[in-house]
C-alpha cells in the first residue's frame, strides 16, 4: 500500500509543486503525492521549466488550497517554506508533521538550486 505525502507552501507555485512532481517521479510505485497552498497562486513558468529539464512531465500539475485535502489522511505532511509553517502549523489528518525549508527562488539559477536541493533531500528522506 502506497504512503501517502502532502507537501505544504503558501502559493503552491514552485517548491511544493516541485517537491510533488519530484517525489512521483522517483518512487511512483510507494508514494500517493500531493501539494497545496495556503494561499494558490498558480505556478511559475520557471518551475514548469526547470522540471522539464529534468525529464518530469508537467502537464497535470496544478496549484491547489490546502482546503482541498481538508479530509483526507496522510502519512507525511511537509512544509516546504516558513511562511507556510507559520500560517498552517497543524494540519488535522496528518500522521507525521515535517518542515525542510527552501528558499524563495527568484532567478531561473535560483530555480535550478532549489529543484536540486528538494531533489536530493526527497531522495534521501523517501528513499525505498
Amino acid at each position: 500500500m502506497k504512503k501517502t505525502v502532502l507537501f505544504i507552501c503558501t502559493h503552491n507555485s514552485a517548491r511544493s509543486i516541485m517537491a510533488e512532481a519530484i517525489l512521483r517521479h522517483l518512487y511512483p510505485k510507494h508514494y500517493e503525492v500531493y501539494s497545496c497552498g495556503t494561499q494558490p497562486s498558480g505556478i511559475k513558468e520557471n518551475t514548469k521549466k526547470v522540471l522539464s529539464e529534468i525529464g518530469i512531465d508537467t502537464s497535470q500539475l496544478y496549484s491547489k488550497h490546502l482546503d482541498e485535502f481538508k479530509n483526507k489522511k496522510f502519512d507525511y505532511v511537509i512544509t516546504v517554506c516558513d511562511s507556510a509553517k507559520e500560517n498552517c502549523p497543524f494540519f488535522p489528518g496528518g500522521k507525521q508533521y515535517i518542515h525542510k525549508g527552501f528558499k524563495d527562488p527568484e532567478t531561473l539559477e535560483d530555480f535550478r538550486e532549489v529543484r536540486d536541493e528538494i531533489y536530493a533531500w526527497i531522495e534521501e528522506f523517501f528513499k525505498v
